[in-house]
């Protein structure tokens, strides 16, 4: 083991170990005490050495208020649910090339799929941006499939779009409306731009008040649209090239569970402009409350001329 102890790694504080060498570098420094790989392996495994992945388990500093904020979402979630009102869970998943590119998974199959050896974004027909919008209350999915840049504006035209269309079916009496989201990306919890669209498309269009609460940074698998939405639909696809935006809207309504899980997709063709700015003044025309409890994630925007 002196041959090793050169190219050991590990913690001071235990007895986790690991090597920076392979099994070929050993082979060969043995010079003429010749030992196949499959000898040295064993005398590794017989002290504890294997090939192992890293592990992500070291969290950086939590925010002191995230528990707190936890805390506020339910008792959010609560109200609205006792009210009656719709309550929401968006977030963007990420965005996939569209064509004859891999998709990592396995499926089913006689022969393997035959796909493009590179992902070069010159032979897409285009990136999917799927944002998705989850009806906790219902257990319903629904997916828009953006075509351009994933914006504030974006976000808010398809929580409109839900609004003008699947509210009025469940929640047809709705005066209120919560969304729980990511604190970064379209929704993020410090852009302008998020909350002037929240403001004139869904609160002013549809006279409703607009709760949001945003999730601490680094907290966002809590969200559940992660585990209730975007990890059933990964699991549809999986395997599954996305030749078109029609095929990936295909697979994501296939999306079903056994609690009973649907979704719907809808295909977006707007294009988007990114770095859209909003002024002061425009700002100062929301009616927009910020909450005492962790007022940096949570607020509540009312339609205009409503005194709060």
């Amino acid at each position: 083991m002196g041959l090793v102890e050169p190219h050991t790694a590990g913690d001071p504080m235990n007895d986790d170990k690991w090597l920076n060498c392979r099994l070929g570098d050993i082979q060969e420094r043995l010079g003429s005490h010749r030992a196949s790989k499959p000898v040295i392996s064993r005398l590794l495994k017989a002290r504890n050495y294997r090939l192992r992945v890293n592990a992500k388990q070291i969290c950086s500093q939590q925010d002191p208020q995230r528990n707190e904020q936890f805390e506020h979402i339910q008792e959010q979630r609560r109200q609205h649910q006792e009210a009656g009102a719709p309550h929401l869970s968006t977030d963007t998943k990420k965005k996939e090339l569209i064509g004859n590119f891999r998709n990592p998974g396995r499926a089913w199959c006689q022969t393997a799929e035959r796909v493009n050896v590179h992902d070069f974004k010159q032979d897409a027909v285009g990136t999917a941006v799927p944002y998705g919008i989850y009806d906790l209350q219902f257990n319903q999915g629904t997916v828009y499939l953006g075509r351009s840049a994933d914006t504030p504006a974006f976000a808010v035209d398809n929580i409109a779009a839900w609004c003008a269309t699947e509210r009025l079916v469940r929640f047809p009496n709705s005066r209120c409306l919560l969304i729980e989201t990511d604190s970064g990306g379209s929704n993020s919890a410090v852009s302008r731009a998020w909350k002037y669209h929240l403001q004139n498309k869904v609160a002013d269009r549809f006279g409703l008040i607009v709760t949001v609460c945003h999730y601490p940074t680094g907290a966002s698998k809590w969200n559940p649209i992660e585990h209730r939405l975007f990890s059933e639909i990964s699991k549809t696809w999986a395997g599954c090239p996305l030749r078109t935006f029609t095929l990936a809207a295909h697979y994501i309504r296939e999306t079903k569970t056994q609690t009973g899980l649907v979704v719907s997709a809808h295909h977006v063709r707007k294009k988007y402009i990114t770095g859209e700015k909003i002024s002061d003044e425009q700002m100062a025309t929301l009616n927009l409350v910020y909450h005492e409890i962790c007022p940096q994630w949570n607020y509540t925007i009312f339609p205009r001329g409503y005194c709060p």
